[in-house]
């Protein structure tokens, strides 16, 4: 049994299955066609449009809205995919209210952008239900390339290098592909399977093969895929989580928020999941709201997200924090865990108010008590298993131009690779970019 899930006051079915499937519906849901319609006829078609330029896989906004506006969301999708092959689930998680329609003119003038991720969504979704895969493969170039990790990275290079001709395999350490957007991305945001759906659609291009349950290790080695393969790229994402190293860490009821959401994910029953009564999340990213927000929604009575910085400073948006506060989800700033406390089980976090100075953290030495049966950890995450002879650029492998590494005939890209900023749809740009350049290398 998972760590956190026999400590006193965890315990699942605190809500009834109705309760339950209606907490956990479609976040955004998805446009009727004569919304889609509406919606776009909103938009002005900007020449040099800002949202464009905003967009991390620079999808042409203007031209997908206006091919929805006429009626043929499929042509919009094919524009949407040739940038973006995951623009389905990019437009599920993108947080488009901090990147396209952050900017959208209608943002600055009216405090109202266009909706562009629920009209991606709509493109997308037609397109996808069709059963149709809009690209062909080109002529067999006779090249075989390794890809290590089927997150959005991997699945977005292996998709390009297919349809340019090379075949490709994807070595995947878990027993599913999809990576984050398959475990770690919250329940209401990709509903009924969606992420394993969208898998299934992509390797539609043909000359994908997906071998699961294969890490990078002794069996698995960096010389042995370039021995194999004419390329290696490398997506292996970021697999450690940070401890919080404070007194009482190991305590029952304390786990990893990626290991709860992931759980959480994979469940075909979200009532039997135990969670508990009163919960603190420690963290101030995406991740930390998330595992917060599904707490709630799973019957929780209390829940706090304890954030150490100010409100301006958290990796998740503001859309994100109403959300949670939306959900009944409390948030607290300028504070930091010191210790977790309970006889074997947690039973409350102490926490310190901080300040900051010249961008610099301390303890004020004021202390808080939360009643906290279950702690889940969301702090970052770190590095595992990149192999030894990749140099890397702090904590991720460094990589320059298009994802190229240290070792010649490897690239590497998505959050495993140095420079990112942990998005889905930077993953899937970076992998796009990453499979052009091997194969213009490959071709030379």
């Amino acid at each position: 049994m998972a760590q956190g899930q026999t400590a006193p006051g965890i315990q699942a079915g605190r809500l009834s299955s109705d309760e339950i499937a209606g907490n956990f519906d479609d976040l955004h849901p998805a446009y009727a066609p004569h919304e889609a319609a509406v919606a776009a006829d909103r938009c002005y078609f900007c020449y040099d449009a800002p949202c464009v330029t905003a967009c991390p896989s620079d999808i042409d906004i203007p031209l997908f809205i206006r091919q929805i506006a006429t009626g043929t969301p499929e042509a919009a999708a094919r524009t949407i995919f040739d940038q973006n092959i995951l623009g389905g689930m990019c437009a599920r998680v993108c947080p488009t209210e901090t990147l396209c329609e952050e900017v959208c003119v209608r943002e600055t003038a009216e405090g109202k952008p266009v909706e562009i991720g629920r009209l991606q969504r709509f493109a997308t979704d037609t397109l996808m239900t069709s059963g149709v895969h809009p690209f062909e493969r080109a002529a067999a170039t006779g090249k075989t390339v390794a890809v290590v990790g089927a997150g959005p990275a991997g699945l977005s290079c292996a998709h390009r290098l297919a349809m340019l001709g090379n075949d490709v395999v994807i070595y995947e350490a878990r027993a599913k592909s999809g990576g984050l957007n398959e475990f770690g991305i919250a329940a209401y945001k990709s509903t009924n399977s969606f992420a394993e759906r969208e898998v299934d659609w992509l390797l539609k291009i043909g000359g994908i093969r997906i071998e699961t349950g294969k890490a990078l290790g002794d069996a698995l080695t960096l010389d042995g895929l370039k021995a194999d393969h004419d390329a290696v790229f490398l997506s292996i994402g970021l697999t450690g989580v940070n401890a919080l190293r404070v007194d009482g860490e190991d305590k029952e009821g304390v786990r990893d928020a990626v290991d709860f959401i992931a759980d959480l994910r994979q469940a075909d029953d979200l009532g039997t999941l135990p969670v508990g009564r009163n919960v603190v999340v420690i963290g101030g990213g995406m991740t930390a709201i998330d595992a917060a927000v599904q707490s709630k929604l799973l019957g929780s009575e209390n829940v706090t997200v304890a954030y150490r910085r100010g409100r301006d400073a958290m990796g998740a948006s503001r859309f994100e924090q109403d959300l949670a506060s939306s959900k009944g989800v409390k948030l607290m700033f300028n504070v930091q865990p010191i210790a977790v406390h309970g006889n074997g089980a947690a039973a409350e976090i102490e926490l310190e108010y901080t300040s900051g100075t010249a961008g610099e953290l301390s303890g004020t030495g004021e202390t808080i008590r939360l009643t906290a049966d279950q702690v889940f950890k969301a702090i970052g995450q770190t590095l595992e298993g990149a192999p030894d002879k990749v140099a890397l650029d702090g904590r991720k492998i460094a990589v320059s131009g298009v994802g190229r590494t240290s070792v010649d005939g490897v690239w590497a890209g998505g959050d495993c690779a140095a420079g990112g900023d942990d998005l889905t749809v930077t993953a899937v740009a970076e992998g796009r970019d990453a499979a052009m350049d091997i194969h213009a290398s490959l071709s030379a």
